[in-house]
């Protein structure tokens, strides 16, 4: 392995990749990710086959984790991201992620009955005491949001860390974190997944006339938690290394 910049060897993060636009979403998260990536395509039944990663992150995903008759390959990757989670492995979810990291703890996934799309506010609701993924960012933050599902119960012993008017917006459950918005978006992307929903199209112009230079840079600012996740990975790393 190379070093980083403080002298440390790199991260090394399991990428459970379930998008079906993969090589964009490979893209984004390499993108926003310090560390080496090995990267598994979930939901062609590709998992890790152990557990020798410092972490690892789960993606977005055009399917519901509540799919169990289309969707096989959920029960494996939650056996995996179980056995993960009790190695102590920390973890990040991002929108069908987030939905994943829950489902496979024992939390619960809906269908919220309507969609949430575009850049959206989110608040956290550790107002005085930021979760560690949040560091650095302000009470309110600006997100690309897409999702018709959502987190409605998390998992026994977690903490839900943001919410807006659609609901959950992240939990935290001991080195599992979950966010249901996509900081890793770009504009490009943003636009792109717009076009793609099956809705009136007034609603779908409004939200291309919202992903403007302005919102962009304000929402680009979230990108900070995944420097978060990193260096709380380390620390979960360090401290590992120092307990033997």
């Amino acid at each position: 392995m190379t070093a980083d910049d403080t002298g440390d060897e790199r991260l090394r993060l399991a990428l459970l990749n379930a998008s079906t636009s993969e090589r964009a979403t490979s893209q984004n998260f390499r993108r926003e990710l310090d560390a080496d990536l090995a990267e598994f395509q979930v939901n062609d039944g590709q998992l890790p086959r152990g557990y020798e990663f410092d972490g690892f992150v789960v993606t977005g995903s055009a399917v519901s984790v509540y799919w169990d008759s289309e969707q096989e390959w959920v029960d494996p990757i939650s056996e995996w991201i179980r056995e993960a989670v009790d190695r102590g492995l920390p973890a990040l979810g991002i929108c069908f992620g987030h939905q994943l990291l829950a489902h496979a703890l024992g939390g619960e996934v809906a269908d919220m009955g309507e969609y949430e799309l575009g850049y959206r506010e989110v608040e956290r609701a550790d107002h005085d005491d930021p979760d560690p993924l949040f560091e650095g960012l302000d009470e309110e933050f600006l997100v690309f949001t897409t999702h018709s599902d959502t987190v409605a119960e998390v998992p026994p012993g977690a903490e839900v860390i943001a919410t807006n008017d659609y609901g959950n917006h992240g939990f935290r459950l001991g080195h599992v974190v979950g966010v249901q918005a996509h900081p890793e978006y770009d504009q490009t992307m943003a636009e792109a997944v717009t076009l793609t929903k099956d809705l009136p199209d007034e609603r779908i112009q409004s939200v291309l006339d919202g992903i403007t230079d302005e919102n962009y840079a304000r929402a680009a600012e979230t990108k900070r938690l995944f420097d978060n996740f990193t260096d709380y990975v380390r620390r979960v790393r360090a401290e590992r290394v120092a307990a033997g």
